[in-house]
């Protein structure tokens, strides 16, 4: 059995078996239950707008980010023995950075790469997985390379690096959007020429032939966790849990089921 495997079904029969206890405690419970302490709650900000790395399914948050990071907060539990749980804050990409900063969530796990005005805030992780822009047009466009796009409108999510990549795209107008979604929905209604995204995003939404990727990579890239520049310890604790990770089965396995 795989590791990623062992211990989500270690975590579901701890959950079963507390379950399935009596309310009614001993005495010898009772002190033993003292001197422990609560589970440290860990906030993990997630903007699931962005399939396949994060979106929203019925009411679960699903995609790559939510199934690691499922997989390192058991490995934390399991094999570094910390006592942490963690609950999923759904929010804008664009305001994550400075609610790390404010102290509103401890974690932002929803694709970020790495970008000089972030570094200046937060801290990252080690890379977790590669990444890389491009270019995404309707799938009736007669657009067919970067070069085509001088002129052209050019949509990019707010605040994340494809929005720097579509702004050194020569002679582009640049629209920066909140939401992918919307993004995308105004790409297919032609309210966009163009749009930029990860490679993993794009090749999502292209499958279903309304849309096309085009052209060469913009820039390549590496996804991270990104933390409070104060939270070293949590950082350090993470990275542990990603090297595991990335040298795992079920690294590659995930990838592969999530196509990033």
């Amino acid at each position: 059995m795989n590791k990623f495997l062992k211990l989500t079904l270690t975590a579901g029969m701890a959950a079963s078996v507390l379950a399935g206890c009596s309310s009614a405690g001993t005495a010898d419970d009772a002190k033993a239950d003292e001197g422990k302490s609560e589970p440290k709650e860990i906030i993990v900000g997630i903007s699931p707008d962005y399939p396949p790395y994060e979106s929203i399914e019925g009411d679960a948050i699903v995609g790559f980010d939510a199934d690691m990071t499922e997989w390192l907060f058991n490995y934390m539990k399991e094999e570094e023995g910390l006592d942490y749980t963690y609950t999923f804050k759904q929010m804008s990409f664009d305001t994550i950075v400075s609610a790390i900063q404010t102290g509103q969530i401890d974690l932002g796990i929803s694709g970020f790469t790495y970008d000089e005005d972030r570094e200046k805030a937060v801290s990252f992780s080690d890379p977790y997985n590669t990444s890389a822009q491009v270019v995404v047009v309707a799938g009736d466009s007669d657009l067919a390379s970067v070069a085509d796009l001088n002129g052209k409108k050019v949509g990019a999510q707010l605040g994340a690096t494809g929005q720097s990549a579509a702004e050194e795209i020569e002679g582009a107008e640049v629209t920066p959007v909140q939401d992918v979604k919307v993004l995308m929905e105004t790409l297919k209604s032609h309210g966009l020429d163009a749009v930029v995204l990860d490679t993993a995003v794009a090749n999502n939404y292209a499958a279903g032939g309304e849309y096309k990727v085009v052209g060469d990579h913009l820039m390549e890239e590496e996804n991270f966790i990104i933390a409070a520049k104060d939270n070293e310890e949590l950082l350090k604790q993470v990275n542990t849990a990603i090297k595991a990770f990335k040298e795992s089965d079920d690294y590659t396995k995930l990838k592969e089921k999530w196509g990033v």
